[in-house]
């Protein structure tokens, strides 16, 4: 594992672009898993400059993401699909039925079920890109969750609740159940791209590198 600290979010997004864009040039058609949220946004504005200047193309890659609410219509601008439409995919060359990410209407087994024949069938990553939170958690996975754990429907802790919030009109808005891939499947790729940006995030690296 290696550790690398930028002084500045824009150095840290250039960064981790650098890395993305030399993996999709070596194989035009990886499989790449993508993530949602604050952390990874600069790294797309990276990768959508860098496609539009002739670097890389996303023509023949696959992706695949970590989450969504549970119950949300995909056209809501809350919704993950929208954020990545929005922040990638509306802006790069990918085909969108080589675009992933879960769907459950409801809290039903059967939503998890799905999703994991579809990771089955995708198979291992080329690169995955994983935010950091402010206690450590992964997609919606909270620290000390079991690293076989595979999709599962989640409530949200009411720390995760608060932290969206500011996504929402309210803190009622916020969904209260997530379809989140587990740790077993997040880390099931051959390169790891882990963001954690911010004073607030400062703590849980340090823990991270020092057990490195």
């Amino acid at each position: 594992m290696k550790v690398i600290i930028s002084d500045s979010y824009e150095e840290l997004s250039k960064k981790a672009a650098d890395l993305f864009i030399s993996i999709l040039q070596e194989k035009p058609q990886s499989k790449l898993g993508l993530a949602t949220g604050s952390s990874p946004v600069g790294l797309y504005k990276n990768l959508i400059k860098a496609q539009k200047e002739g670097e890389i193309s996303f023509h023949w890659a696959k992706t695949i993401n970590l989450d969504e609410y549970v119950g949300i219509d995909p056209q809501n601008e809350q919704s993950y699909q929208y954020f990545m439409n929005d922040n990638l995919f509306d802006h790069v060359n990918i085909k969108k039925e080589n675009t992933h990410l879960p769907k459950a209407d409801s809290n039903d087994e059967k939503y998890t079920e799905e999703y994991n024949k579809l990771l089955d069938e995708f198979g291992t990553r080329d690169l995955q890109v994983l935010g950091l939170g402010p206690n450590g958690h992964v997609a919606f996975n909270e620290p000390g969750e079991f690293l076989n754990k595979r999709t599962s429907i989640i409530e949200l802790t009411d720390q995760t609740i608060e932290a969206n919030s500011r996504f929402f009109d309210s803190k009622e808005d916020v969904p209260k159940y997530a379809i989140s891939m587990g740790m077993a499947d997040a880390f099931n790729a051959k390169t790891l791209i882990v963001i954690a940006n911010g004073k607030n995030k400062k703590e849980v690296v340090k823990k991270i590198a020092k057990h490195r």
